[in-house]
């Protein structure tokens, strides 16, 4: 049995529960996403293998979790990193955010989402319970895929998305 930390609106933790039962009953709980680029600027998106219980199919960001109870976020997300994309690379918090919604399957993600940027040129090597594809593609090519094709894409990324390159252009001065 997997468990996620339970979490009020400003990430303080106060419990713990079953990860499906949260999904189930639309708790608020901890979660991350990663977002890694290679030097030429291209993000390395996955797409959901076919049977993860949610979202399956859809393609989104590196390498999305929880941590686990008494695990530190950072610590999580570079251990899910290479557990999910065999990749490995240094992670910097860039910022976080909550959202609540619909994933199917009478699922609710309601997540206080911790997001963490990395660098790699290192071509991943996914398990593939849990990645059913992979790609580099630049921005503009996602964000013309994100307005043709939104329902190809999980919820949190689109979410998450714009607010990554948003957070990019003040962290590089520009230069992303």
């Amino acid at each position: 049995m997997m468990e996620v930390i339970l979490v009020n609106t400003d990430d303080e933790a106060i419990g713990v529960m079953d990860k499906m039962q949260a999904h189930i009953t639309g708790a608020l709980h901890r979660a991350f996403s990663v977002f890694v680029f290679n030097n030429s600027g291209e993000v390395l998106l996955h797409q959901r293998a076919l049977n993860k219980y949610h979202s399956s199919g859809l393609w989104t960001n590196t390498c999305c979790s929880h941590p686990a109870p008494d695990e530190n976020t950072h610590v999580a997300a570079n251990r899910r990193l290479m557990e999910e994309m065999g990749l490995k690379c240094d992670l910097t918090e860039l910022f976080s955010f909550t959202y609540r919604a619909d994933v199917g399957n009478d699922l609710i993600e309601h997540e206080y989402d911790h997001v963490f940027y990395g660098e790699s040129d290192v071509e991943p090597t996914p398990d593939p319970d849990e990645v059913m594809n992979w790609k580099w593609i630049d921005r503009d090519t996602l964000h013309e895929s994100l307005i043709q094709h939104s329902e190809l894409y999980t919820v949190w990324f689109q979410i998450a998305w714009p607010k990554v390159c948003e957070q990019l252009l003040n962290y590089s001065g520009g230069d992303q």
